[in-house]
């Protein structure tokens, strides 16, 4: 379940929610050889998340059904990464969650083979055949994607050794390749999406205004609103690079008067989130002296060198890691790969 600790999750799974924009976001980001084989219009959303408790700081899932123009149905799997650098075992963990659904499938056509047999139907059931799953990888990360989409290149055996391994690729969508004008859909998909894009970099309050003006014409309906909220919550508790005045004025700039009107509203619900949003600073600040201590005193000045990267790190888990590892780290260099990993 998503809740405000993990605004990237909740971010996601409340934009890609509306029909609407998931089905918009296949015809304009999966390959046009693969969009013309399904039925876009009809895609229905599955709530199940596939994703271990533990991970759910670094990645978000939603799982959609469409249909396929030749008949039959296909699954589209949408794993949103949601750090500032590609993580080397995405696939790794695509075929995990892809696995769980095929598992999930059969335990349903299993359940209704007995209760076929209960009713004493007994005409023999059609063989189990997996769905297709098309999965695809949204990240918006800092760093640029520099990981083969491919599953099989995580492996390093002899070509006659290649026959056992599962092969699949990724639909890869990273929106730190694409220009703000080459952000393509509907606009509640091109606002959300250009969001993720800036939620990591340090120009994130010059681009608010012109990324949040994009709402004028949105509001004018309730989702637009809505919406809308989604959006300032997301920046006012996913980063600490937009202050609440910053992000008041951006968006009286951009929607003026109802900037200022939509403000006030959110004023009360802020206070509560930026409790806890200090509450996590401080966690955060906590963490980073131990580190810089530790890091002096195992390492020296090499350690050190470390400190200004480890300093843009936002997620207090991934923080806890590396103060972890330092009391069995050898070398700054293994401290290094550690949250390079993660």
């Amino acid at each position: 379940m998503s809740d405000i600790s993990k605004p990237h999750d909740r971010f996601f799974r409340e934009t890609f929610s509306h029909p609407d924009v998931s089905s918009d976001f296949l015809n304009n980001y999966l390959p046009p050889e693969v969009v013309r084989h399904i039925d876009t219009k009809s895609i229905e959303l599955i709530k199940d998340s596939f994703i271990d408790n533990e991970l759910r700081e670094h990645f978000s899932d939603i799982l959609c059904k469409v249909r396929l123009f030749s008949g039959g149905y296909a699954y589209v799997y949408t794993l949103f990464e949601h750090k500032s650098w590609p993580d080397s075992l995405v696939a790794f963990q695509l075929l995990r969650y892809m696995t769980r659904i095929w598992e999930q499938d059969f335990r349903n056509y299993e359940a209704e083979k007995k209760k076929k047999r209960k009713k004493g139907d007994r005409k023999k059931s059609d063989p189990f055949r997996p769905v297709l799953i098309i999965p695809v990888v949204i990240y918006h990360g800092q760093q640029k994607w520099n990981i083969s989409e491919k599953f099989s290149t995580l492996f390093d055996c002899a070509p006659e050794l290649e026959f056992g391994i599962p092969d699949f690729s990724y639909i890869l969508c990273d929106l730190s390749r694409y220009e703000d004008h080459e952000i393509r859909g509907m606009l509640m998909l091109k606002i959300g999406l250009l969001v993720m894009k800036y939620i990591f970099r340090e120009d994130l309050t010059n681009r608010l205004p012109k990324i949040l003006s994009l709402f004028q014409e949105l509001m004018n309906q309730t989702t637009g609103v809505e919406y809308l909220k989604t959006v300032l919550t997301y920046l006012a508790g996913a980063t600490d690079r937009v202050s609440e005045e910053e992000l008041s004025r951006a968006l009286a700039s951009a929607l003026n008067p109802e900037g200022g009107e939509l403000m006030a509203t959110l004023a009360e619900k802020w206070i509560k989130e930026g409790e806890k949003k200090g509450e996590k600073k401080g966690e955060k600040k906590g963490l980073l002296e131990s580190i810089a201590v530790n890091l002096e005193c195992k390492f020296g000045k090499d350690g050190l060198k470390l400190l200004p990267e480890i300093k843009k790190i936002h997620d207090a888990g991934i923080l806890l890691t590396i103060q972890r590892r330092l009391w069995t780290a050898d070398t700054p260099d293994d401290l290094l790969k550690t949250y390079k990993n993660i």
